[in-house]
Order: structure tokens, then C-alpha cells, then sequence
């Protein structure tokens, strides 16, 4: 399986049989540039602009953006019901953290999550081999909270989004920069642009700890 990010939280997962999921698609967003994709499914997590443009996406794809199980081709996803902020939405409104099974792996997606994890959505959710995480806080949980969350879900590579960087200028000074995630983590960092893990190559340990991928 391969991951590829296109900044913010909008991610491209493609399976070894070449279904490709694009997540929270956002098309423009400041200095970040959408290119053309044709995936096979879209998720988006939650309806805030930056994450819902799915006009990003061409062709005949399925859309996911429930709380609820889906299953095309190869891939299995169930999507569970958060909150964008710790007040049960009342602020920033649902969330929805994605669970995608493919290639015999497990990939979680939490989307812009707002609050730690309930011990009940920990069981649910199961054991994480790829956790996509955000960490700039403000409107997010912060570099401290998805520490923690990724401990409560005992993943083994963790992939942090939605920080700081300079592709969104100024908007971007409301965001931490990953760097301090990167401290309170203590995992061995990573960095590449494409992630490519199996389990049939048992490469998962090579990228075991927090990848930082480059912007494509």
C-alpha cells in the first residue's frame, strides 16, 4: 500500500490492486495545490471546506461520509462518530475518524478529531498499524492529545497532519508546527514522500515510530 499527502489532512492511500481512496479533499486551500485525481472511493470527515471539496475528485467514485461501514473492492472502512471540538460539536460540529482495512493492514484517519478517545472507541477501533493524526491544535487536538491518542491506540507507524507549514502563510500561524509533536512523541522520526508498506514485504517496522511525509 502506498500514502501520499497533499498537505492539510488530504491524503491519497492506494492498495497493491490499485484502489485509491482520496481523504478530505480541499482543491485550493492557500498555497496548497490539489492535483487531478481519479480515485475509487472519497472520504471526507467532516463538512468544513477545506476537507470537503470532493470536486477534486474526477470520475465515478464512491463517496463515505458516514459513520458506518462501507466495502468496495478490496477495501473495507467503517467510520465512527466524533467530535471536532471537547463539548460534543456544540462549537465545531461531528467528526468522523475512518477506520480503512486493506492489503491486510489497518489505516485510521481521525479527520479534524477534537478530544481523546473514549475507552468504548478504542475497542471498537482495534489495533492501528497507520495512524493519521492531527496535531496542530487551536481547532484540533494538540502535539499532547495525539500523543496520547496514539498511545491509546498502540499504533505502530503515526503520521501527523494539520500543522503548520509554510504553504498556508499566515492562516497557518493559528496551527502549531509539527516539531513539538515530534518532541513530546519521543518516536523515532521518518521522513519521505511516499509511504510504501506491506505486510507481505514485513517492511512495517522500517517506518515503525512517526513518519513526516513531504508534501506532494
Amino acid at each position: 500500500m502506498k500514502i501520499k499527502w497533499f498537505g492539510h489532512s488530504a491524503f491519497l492511500l492506494t492498495s497493491e490492486r490499485g484502489t485509491r481512496i482520496l481523504i478530505d479533499p480541499y482543491y485550493r486551500f492557500i498555497r496548497y495545490r490539489m492535483p487531478s485525481v481519479e480515485p475509487d472511493i472519497v472520504a471526507v470527515t467532516h463538512n468544513h471546506f477545506d476537507h470537503n471539496k470532493i470536486q477534486a475528485a474526477t470520475g465515478d467514485y464512491l463517496l463515505v461520509n458516514e459513520p458506518k461501514e462501507y466495502i468496495r473492492e478490496d477495501v473495507r472502512i467503517r467510520g465512527f462518530k466524533t467530535f471536532h471540538d471537547k463539548v460534543n460539536g456544540e462549537k465545531r460540529g461531528p467528526n468522523i475518524l475512518y477506520r480503512f482495512q486493506m492489503d491486510d493492514l489497518t489505516i485510521c484517519h481521525c479527520g479534524d478529531l477534537g478530544h481523546l478517545l473514549s475507552e468504548e472507541q478504542v475497542n471498537e477501533i482495534g489495533k492501528v498499524d497507520v495512524l493519521i493524526i492531527p496535531v496542530g491544535g487551536t481547532v484540533t487536538i494538540n502535539a499532547l492529545e495525539a500523543t496520547q491518542v496514539m498511545r491509546q491506540l498502540k499504533s505502530t507507524i503515526t503520521i501527523p497532519m494539520h500543522y503548520r507549514t509554510k504553504s498556508l502563510s499566515v492562516v497557518g500561524l493559528m496551527f502549531s508546527k509539527v516539531d513539538k509533536f515530534l518532541q513530546i512523541s519521543g518516536k523515532r522520526t521518518t521522513e519521505v514522500k511516499t509511504l510504501d508498506i506491506s505486510k507481505e514485504k514485513e517492511n512495517l517496522p522500517e517506518y515503525a515510530g512517526v513518519v513526516t511525509m513531504l508534501y506532494e
